[in-house]
């Protein structure tokens, strides 16, 4: 490993069973396209090293909660089908530890839900797939309804939350909470992402 390899920073993706390929993918992606030279993109699974996503792909995780290492830059929560089946005290104390050391933490879908029934979502504007849903969801521990926005996706205080049909807005509010990254670079890989391009087929003269 040489020494540029050493000092990238870690951005930890953090992979439940029945993880959602999709949320993640932009995301890693864009980090890699954008940032290659300033992060290196980690896997961590809650215990053992290989988790099935819902598309079927089995991912090799780098870490699980106890190997995580202590030093990185982002911890993004990654939704998918298996949120609502633990109360997972182990991933509240990372992402605990995450905001005490006002690191950016990103959640999309139920991994968001899951913010509001730990309290996270108490004091920072937010959003989710659905509130109504979250507030049953959450119950008592979800005290955070007037700084619900309903938008795809919501930044603040270094926090990213995004509703499960908005990969492409949460992997743009990460990348620029990044700030390693020029604004504009963002937004045209963004709009090329969002919009698309095509090909017109020129006529030979």
């Amino acid at each position: 490993m040489n020494e540029k390899e050493i000092t990238k920073k870690n951005i930890l993706f953090l992979l439940l069973d029945k993880w959602s390929d999709w949320e993640a993918s932009y995301l890693s992606v864009g980090i890699q396209m954008l940032a290659a030279e300033n992060y290196s993109i980690k896997t961590v699974a809650i215990d053992k090293k290989e988790v099935l996503s819902i598309g079927g792909f089995k991912t090799l995780c780098d870490y699980n909660l106890s190997t995580v290492p202590e030093n990185y830059e982002a911890l993004i929560l990654i939704g998918g089908l298996s949120w609502r089946d633990h109360k997972y005290d182990e991933v509240k104390k990372i992402i605990n530890q995450c905001l005490e050391k006002k690191r950016i933490l990103g959640a999309i879908c139920d991994a968001a839900g899951f913010l509001g029934t730990i309290g996270t979502l108490n004091e920072i504007k937010h959003t989710c797939n659905n509130l109504n849903n979250l507030k049953q969801w959450a119950g008592k521990n979800y005290l955070g309804e007037d700084k619900f926005i309903p938008k795809m996706a919501v930044s603040d205080n270094n926090v990213i939350t995004a509703n499960g049909t908005a990969s492409l807005e949460f992997a743009r509010e990460v990348l620029l909470s990044l700030k390693s990254i020029p604004k504009e670079v963002v937004e045209n890989w963004y709009q090329f992402h969002k919009l698309g391009c095509y090909v017109v087929d020129i006529p030979n003269i």
